[in-house]
């Protein structure tokens, strides 16, 4: 069974709070709102269980020399949220302009999250800032979108 209205929003105002600054996250805090079998999933990643994901965050958090996320907007029924947001984050391995991506998390959970889902634009999290793809990639887009 899926926990009330109010339990719904409460615990999806902990997920954002929780990850509202990515430099800072403390991942020893993540078991109170992952069940331990979370199934995670980026353009990137796969994970499966806590202690991957754990890993994951912790190296996230390592690299990123400022990073946060900016809510814009959310549906959220019983056991689901979408969430949009903008991130904004300084990778120590990409200089120091900041990067801004759009995106979206799809979270599915009953007393915890058991299933996390966060798509976004690869390109424009990191081949359009790369040295030798950027240009090319963001040459492509321009042209795509003639």
């Amino acid at each position: 069974m899926s926990p009330n209205t109010d339990e719904n929003l409460a615990l999806i105002e902990s997920f954002k709070a929780y990850y509202r600054d990515i430099a800072k996250l403390n991942v020893d805090d993540m078991a109170s709102l992952y069940h331990s079998e979370i199934v995670f999933k980026d353009p990137v990643h796969d994970l499966r269980g806590i202690n991957e994901l754990h890993s994951y965050m912790q190296n996230v958090s390592a690299n990123v020399k400022r990073g946060r996320f900016e809510y814009l907007d959310q549906l959220v029924v019983p056991g689901k949220a979408y969430i949009k947001w903008n991130m904004y984050f300084e990778h120590s391995k990409l200089g120091s302009k900041v990067i801004v991506v759009r995106g979206m998390s799809h979270v599915e959970f009953s007393e915890k999250i058991h299933f996390h889902e966060d798509v976004y634009d690869m390109g424009a999290l990191l081949y359009e800032h790369l040295p030798l793809l950027g240009g090319a990639t963001r040459w492509l887009k321009a042209r795509l979108s003639r």
